[in-house]
């Protein structure tokens, strides 16, 4: 099982890259997060390729903060030099300024099929986000977000190269394993996040509001559940940069396997 190390760039990101390159397989790389500008995960992505030839290499591609004709260029930069794939997704609404996404895309699939058919990529591979559906508390009521197993399975089946699952848990264990079976019957790659919380990113784990998939003294345990239902996981620590470095360590034992 591969390890990927959720990297999040900054104007040190060579520093961070010649840090992390002996304890991973490669890197996914986040594309201005939360919308605030930060390096570009596609620019970042043809550098580390470029300088580690022989690593996976596949940054987030958010639309809400590109039009058609940086789509396209950003897209053709990445065939060009060889990326691993980009996995494209509206992502979150841009600190400044309108979000694009609705106003070009519609949906991550209008996208998909523009690189396809108008710009004409070649071997890039394109890939998808998939979330999988729990029900959450609002405003005292039950109510459920992202997609049914079924649905993602029949989205990645639709004309996506590889997916990401996004959100893994104990409780959406079972999806991941029911979206793996049938993705692994069309010969996919599929890749899981795994968000780990550490002593000292509880605080921003609670103002994100995402739930982890499990704390970092039981993560070696968690990631050997998953052998077998997915090609690679993603490792981070979400804003505690010193335990990713404590985490990707761990996981060297799953990762000789």
């Amino acid at each position: 099982m591969k390890v990927l190390h959720e990297f999040v760039p900054t104007r040190k990101f060579l520093k961070m890259a010649e840090e992390t390159k002996d304890l991973v397989d490669g890197w996914n790389i986040t594309d201005s997060a939360a919308g605030v500008p930060a390096p570009s995960g596609t620019a970042v992505g043809c550098v580390l390729k470029t300088r580690y030839p022989d690593k996976i290499v596949i940054p987030i591609f958010i639309l809400n903060y590109k039009g058609p004709v940086e789509v396209g260029a950003l897209a053709l930069a990445a065939d060009a030099v060889g990326l691993d794939g980009i996995v494209m997704t509206m992502g979150d609404e841009p600190v400044y300024g309108e979000p694009l996404g609705p106003k070009y895309w519609g949906k991550t699939e209008s996208a998909r099929d523009f690189l396809r058919e108008k710009v004409k990529i070649k071997a890039l591979k394109l890939g998808c986000l998939l979330s999988p559906r729990p029900v959450r508390e609002r405003y005292g009521e039950k109510t459920k977000a992202g997609f049914t197993a079924q649905d993602m399975i029949e989205r990645v089946k639709s004309g996506w190269d590889f997916a990401f699952f996004a959100r893994l848990t104990p409780e959406t264990l079972p999806v991941l394993e029911e979206v793996s079976k049938e993705i692994k019957k069309v010969g996919k790659p599929l890749y899981t996040y795994f968000l780990i919380e550490t002593p000292r990113n509880k605080e921003i784990l609670k103002k994100i509001g995402w739930s982890p998939t499990t704390t970092i003294d039981k993560a070696v345990e968690f990631a050997e559940k998953l052998e077998n239902l997915v090609d690679g996981i993603i490792a981070t620590c979400a804003g505690d940069y010193q335990g990713d470095l404590e985490l990707l360590k761990a996981l060297q034992r799953i990762r000789k396997k």
